[in-house]
């Protein structure tokens, strides 16, 4: 493993507002850049009380603003929401303003429920044309000649690295095939992790952007002094996830003691089965987690994420993980 990065959803928590989310993203990532993370990248996603990062360029450029050395991008922009020239505009402005430090995975969801993509994209195209509008950005990041009938500008010659999102088996072929960089979401769906990484890797065809597959995997971290706080942290993303998949969207819970009290033991079955691929515990605990995803997987990056109520503890718990990381890879050379 080469790289440790992390995602931020910029939660919005109960008793905050998305002015509070956004601040404590920026407090985020420079705590982060610190403790040695090489990216830090956000997401897409409309119409959710619980995260603040819709407008996904703009959170990236006020992040971007605020640090210093650390790759900031997008993981990721929901590619079928928008016209590709668009977000060459938008991801060529900000490799404008911040240099070879901006970078953007591609995700084929809409990131939202289907009224809001509807409203997003105006028109819903029946056909899927996730690869050919990747290509299509791809080139807008280019050297286009001058003469071109359309190009970004900015954008033109910025060579923004592009990579494919996933959490299936598609985005693996996709990648393979065009030889770019895959990440997959196993911090939240990891049924299709091991098949996709296996896809990606023995299909993989060099390419002008790499020379080999390389792979990052998606992991949720909360650390904390102990496995007992730790775990009661974790319960606010616990909560946050099962009112989702129950139809109940909203910003991020407060934490509880006892978790099985407040989620139904089937829907919490379901939950835990989605946010497996993580590590929950003290120093010692997420050590021993984190590297057995890493010796099962072989990442060549591992992007942790997670949902904690208390800005102070999410900062911690990242400071924690961003040690023992450090350790792991130390470990490793």
């Amino acid at each position: 493993m080469q790289h440790f990065s992390l995602l931020d959803l910029s939660p919005v928590p109960e008793g905050k507002t998305t002015a509070d989310a956004l601040a404590n993203t920026v407090a985020l990532a420079r705590a982060a850049e610190n403790a040695g993370y090489h990216r830090y990248w956000l997401a897409e996603h409309h119409n959710m009380a619980g995260i603040a990062s819709a407008a996904t360029a703009l959170v990236i450029g006020h992040v971007a603003a605020a640090t210093r050395t650390m790759r900031i991008g997008a993981g990721g922009i929901m590619l079928p929401n928008h016209a590709p020239l668009v977000i060459a505009e938008q991801f060529g402005t900000l490799a404008t303003l911040y240099g070879d430090r901006i970078d953007i995975g591609l995700g084929r969801a809409p990131g939202t429920d289907m009224a809001t993509a509807r409203a997003l994209r105006r028109h819903m195209a029946p056909e899927d044309s996730f690869s050919q509008d990747v290509q299509e950005l791809i080139g807008y990041f280019g050297d286009m000649p001058e003469g071109a009938a359309v190009r970004a500008i900015p954008g033109v010659g910025t060579h923004v690295p592009v990579w494919i999102l996933g959490s299936s088996l598609y985005g693996a072929q996709l990648a393979a095939h065009l030889g770019l960089p895959y990440a997959f979401a196993s911090h939240f769906a990891p049924a299709m992790l091991e098949e996709a990484l296996s896809i990606y890797r023995t299909t993989f065809k060099t390419s002008r952007f790499l020379s080999e597959p390389y792979a990052m995997v998606a992991a949720g971290v909360c650390a904390a002094e102990t496995d007992e706080e730790a775990q009661m942290l974790r319960s606010s993303q616990e909560l946050a996830f099962a009112r989702l998949i129950s139809g109940q969207p909203g910003k991020l819970p407060l934490p509880v003691q006892d978790v099985e009290a407040h989620v139904p033991a089937p829907v919490l079955a379901q939950v835990r089965k989605a946010l497996s691929c993580s590590a929950t515990g003290s120093p010692s605990t997420v050590k021993t987690q984190l590297s057995a995803i890493i010796e099962k997987y072989r990442p060549d990056e591992i992007l942790v994420t997670g949902m904690i109520h208390d800005h102070a503890a999410r900062v911690r718990s990242f400071e924690i993980a961003g040690d023992v990381l450090t350790q792991l890879i130390a470990q490793k050379r």
